[in-house]
Formats: structure tokens, C-alpha cells, sequence
């Protein structure tokens, strides 16, 4: 069987016509492609930004008188209360956070973040166990903020405490976080005032 020019010609248009059909296609997926993940990274960066902001943000402090020298007994744990380093006006009591306060000698205190590192509910000082107890899931801290029981696997967070003259201050820090505010203790905060 003889095949004609003509048909020969009709074959070779049908077989461009139909290359030509596909790369089309190719093109209108790629295009939805593109401008589908375009419209995912549109939307993704605000995420990204949001979720790494804690981590690029330099961490506020601020300093933040708790008392006298003359109010605080060697070897007594006392709960002292002060603004967040991030406070604004009109915040109320919701700037407040408490910590407590021991003073170890006659010029050197600790101060310890309220806060349990195991899901950040307040814990309580029991001055005749001498320990920090979270009442919440049974976490247990022995005087020097280390965890010796219960959920919690690192020690109480620290607050920096400094002595200027006669008065007691404590490096205050955002709203506490846990998880958010960084691991356990750190730098110099670990050895208190006067250390």
C-alpha cells in the first residue's frame, strides 16, 4: 500500500499539531505551578517571620528594684514581686511576675524565675522541706533551684541580681515563656549577686 504525498504531508501537520498541543499543556502546568508555589512563598514568609521573630529579636531586660539589703535574712527565701522587662503603661498586674529571692551570705543572692520549667505553673516555696513544689504535676526543686523530682528535666530558671548600695535588684525579663525564653539557667545569672 502506496501512501501519498498529501497523506504524508496531513501526517506530518497532525504529529506537530499535536507536539505543539503538548508543549502547551506543559506550559499551562508549569505556569500553575509557578504561580502556586509563588502564592505558597507569598504566604509562607509572614509565617516564617512570625515563628522566628522570638529567636531574632535581641531579648529585653531591665533592672529592677526589689528591696533593701536589710530586708532579706541569710539563708531565707522570700517572694519579691516586679515589673516584666517588657512592661508598658496600663499593663496593670499583668506586668507583674514574682520570683523568689534567697539571700545566701551577707552580700551574695539567688533569685528564681516562679515559674516551673516543666509547663510553667507557679511553684511554691515550703520553707520546712526547704524545697520549691509544683503543685500542678508534682515537680519538685531542692533550695538551689535543681530539679530532684517529678516532670521538670532542667533546674529553675535564674534572674541576674546585683547590688547597688543598699538595694537589691533583679534583671527582669519578658513575660516568661516556657520553652520560649531560653534553656535553664545561663551566663553569670548562675552565681547570683556578688559571685
Amino acid at each position: 500500500m502506496k501512501v501519498s504525498r498529501e497523506e504524508k504531508q496531513l501526517r506530518r501537520e497532525q504529529k506537530r499539531a499535536l507536539q505543539r498541543d503538548r508543549q502547551e499543556k506543559r506550559r499551562q502546568v508549569l505556569i500553575i505551578f509557578g504561580a502556586g508555589g509563588a502564592a505558597a512563598v507569598a504566604a509562607g514568609i509572614p509565617v516564617v517571620g512570625v515563628l522566628l521573630a522570638p529567636a531574632l529579636t535581641p531579648s529585653q531586660t531591665a533592672w529592677r528594684a526589689v528591696g533593701k539589703v536589710s530586708d532579706f535574712q541569710v539563708g531565707q527565701t522570700t517572694e519579691v514581686k516586679f515589673r516584666v522587662a517588657d512592661a508598658r503603661e496600663g499593663q496593670g498586674v499583668s506586668s507583674t511576675v514574682g520570683a523568689w529571692l534567697r539571700r545566701t551570705s551577707e552580700s551574695r543572692f539567688v533569685c528564681f524565675q516562679m515559674n516551673c520549667t516543666h509547663l510553667g505553673c507557679p511553684v511554691h516555696w515550703v520553707p520546712s522541706s526547704e524545697l520549691f513544689l509544683c503543685p500542678c504535676h508534682g515537680g519538685v526543686y531542692d533550695q538551689t533551684g535543681r530539679n530532684v523530682a517529678g516532670p521538670p528535666r532542667i533546674p529553675l530558671r535564674r534572674h541576674a541580681v546585683r547590688l547597688v548600695g543598699d538595694t537589691v535588684e533583679v534583671q527582669a525579663q519578658p513575660i516568661p515563656l516556657p520553652g520560649l525564653n531560653g534553656p535553664g539557667l545561663t551566663g553569670s545569672d548562675q552565681r547570683g549577686a556578688g559571685s
